[in-house]
């Protein structure tokens, strides 16, 4: 009994130490900081794989998900590329990736570089290919270099989930105008879910679809060298939106290269190989570079489309380039005509008059590009910046009154949700939460 009675006495007094303790840890407002592990990722994954959002992992090397294997990402995952050996995921035909965050956890793929010394082209990039088709003669590699084909016969392919993810400090020059992108998708199928997903200071394209039937929806192309959304080869999802903004001192530097919002093409040799480009895009908001930039830069057109493209601009909004749209070559011109393509209830704006819409300066047809632009039927027009009533700041939200918060029509075109606005946004600004503006100075 005396020992028991000891016991209890020792038990009180560290009970009140306990308590002693945990007043004063009261008293401190310091939150103790999360300890991460850290671990390489290199190689094949060639099993089912997930990757811990206590774990920071370094991307070394091409690493390539293949032999029909899920990689799965938890949220606030961070993957870092390794800029010494130009890191890059690729999700191969018949593997998956699961990579869904949330507003709060997004998922960040970024440079291994310090903060204040990360650049664009630190590392590859993200590319998910598929089985979906294309419209080359055989299946392609994709662009950059990796061993890794794309293409098939399966338009309703599943690559997984791509939602509420960063990537940042991507699209590295592998070989001289053949870089990886941000994110590539190469025959990605419609049965993959893509939302929500920012490329930010990219060393070339934010996005770009080689063929494939992928809907998306939610993108931000942020500061990226090159194109903000490039499609290709026969691309015919839909994405409803995406917002576009350029950096005045950063631009294609490739040989005859030119940074655009929108470029796309039907093929590289302007073909009319089906399936045929025919993706539409709605709900966008382009901010070109503005008229303060460099007499070397290389900025292009708020949308080029070319080499045979039959691309559809619906409720959307092309600010800020010296250049707005251009309709490139006889075949563009000519689905223009027959209603292949389409320009519908978008606002060119910052533009001149005689530079908003137009024709290649090689085409010798009759079609007046600017005629056709400002049919009634078509809804567009063509404005000075001042008279948008956006914020001056991004993401460029509408304010009050804004001529934009009404104008849009869906007539003709299904499977997009329906709004009143034209451009990225009505009210709501849905990059808060998950989006980073300055990823340079960001702790990871």
């Amino acid at each position: 009994m005396k020992d028991l009675g000891k016991l209890s006495l020792m038990l009180l007094a560290g009970l009140a130490l306990g308590f002693t303790s945990c007043s004063d840890s009261e008293d401190d407002d310091t939150p103790t900081p999360t300890v991460k592990g850290n671990a390489n990722l290199q190689g094949t994954i060639s099993a089912n794989r997930t990757l811990d959002a206590d774990t920071v992992y370094t991307l070394k090397g091409f690493v390539y998900v293949d032999n029909n294997a899920t990689l799965t990402i938890e949220p606030g995952t961070i993957i870092k590329g390794e800029k010494a050996t130009q890191g890059t995921l690729l999700i191969q035909r018949g593997a998956k990736i699961m990579a869904q965050g949330t507003v709060e956890k997004p998922i960040v793929f970024t440079s291994n570089q310090a903060k204040g010394s990360r650049g664009a082209g630190d590392w590859g990039g993200v590319v998910i290919l598929g089985k979906a088709k294309h419209n080359q003669a055989q299946d392609p590699v994709v662009e950059g270099g990796p061993v890794a084909y794309y293409g098939g016969t399966e338009d309703a392919d599943n690559s997984g989930v791509f939602s509420y993810v960063r990537i940042e400090f991507a699209g590295y020059p592998l070989q001289p105008n053949r870089e990886l992108n941000g994110l590539t998708m190469g025959s990605v199928g419609s049965g993959t879910k893509i939302d929500h997903v920012q490329v930010s200071f990219g060393g070339d394209d934010a996005f770009e679809w080689f063929g494939g039937t992928v809907n998306a929806t939610h993108l931000v192309a942020y500061r990226n060298t090159d194109d903000m959304f490039d499609t290709d080869f026969g691309y015919s999802g839909r994405v409803q939106y995406a917002l576009g903004i350029s950096d005045p001192n950063m631009w294609d530097v490739a040989t005859g290269g030119a940074s655009n919002g929108f470029e796309s093409d039907n093929d590289g040799n302007g073909s009319t190989r089906t399936p045929l480009t025919t993706a539409t895009f709605s709900n966008v908001t382009i901010a070109g570079p503005g008229s303060n930039i460099a007499a070397n830069a290389q900025f292009g057109q708020g949308a080029h489309l070319k080499k045979g493209t039959s691309l559809s601009i619906r409720n959307s909004i092309i600010s800020n380039y010296a250049k707005g749209i251009t309709l490139d070559g006889s075949v563009v011109e000519g689905y223009a005509q027959n209603g292949g393509l389409k320009i519908m209830n978008t606002v060119v704006a910052g533009a001149g008059e005689n530079t908003a819409i137009n024709k290649a300066s090689s085409s010798t047809s009759e079609f007046n590009a600017t005629t056709w632009f400002n049919t009634t039927t078509n809804g567009n027009s063509i404005k000075a910046l001042n008279q948008l009533g956006l914020a001056t700041t991004a993401p460029y939200l509408p304010q009050t009154g804004s001529m934009v918060l009404t104008g849009a029509s869906f007539a003709g075109i299904n499977g997009f949700e329906t709004t009143n606005y034209i451009g990225a946004f009505g009210t709501t600004d849905w990059t808060a939460g998950w989006t980073n503006w300055d990823p340079q100075n960001t702790d990871y």
